[in-house]
């Protein structure tokens, strides 16, 4: 079974971004075993990836991919045996350059600057997106 962890610098405290997040955790569970950990904003996060995860940093100067790319990277990992995910999105200041260096792969949403609550949903989202996709589901229009 694939495990995807989050890893968040700073917490949500807005009701709606912590409904979202919820929402995508949820359905994220026909798929996985999801979970989203709330660090301090100056907490170290490097200490918190699981081990033996590949690590994603999500970060403006990473890859872009669309949402079908990004279902092929993730069966990949899958074929490869990779069964353990781990997500990083920084705070407000993002993510130290040390962090971006222990990644797998950078990857960034777009070249504009989203808040680092907003993005936690989005990449719920899009992880909820890709696997959905690689299950043949509907979801993906």
């Amino acid at each position: 079974m694939l495990h995807l962890t989050v890893l968040c610098q700073g917490r949500l405290k807005e009701p709606y971004f912590i409904a979202a997040c919820q929402e995508y955790l949820k359905r994220l569970g026909a798929y996985c075993k999801a979970e989203v950990v709330e660090l301090a904003e100056d907490g170290d996060i490097a200490a918190r990836i699981p081990k033996g995860a590949y690590v994603t940093a999500m970060c403006i100067e990473g890859q872009k991919l669309s949402s079908p790319a990004l279902a092929r990277k993730l069966e990949d990992l899958a074929n490869q045996g990779v069964s353990r995910l781990c997500f990083l999105i920084g705070g407000s200041e993002g993510l130290a350059e040390d962090v971006k260096k222990r990644a797998d792969l950078r990857l960034s949403m777009s070249d504009m600057t989203f808040p680092h609550h907003l993005a936690r949903v989005m990449v719920l989202e899009q992880l909820y997106r890709a696997l959905s996709i690689n299950a043949g589901s509907k979801y993906h229009k």
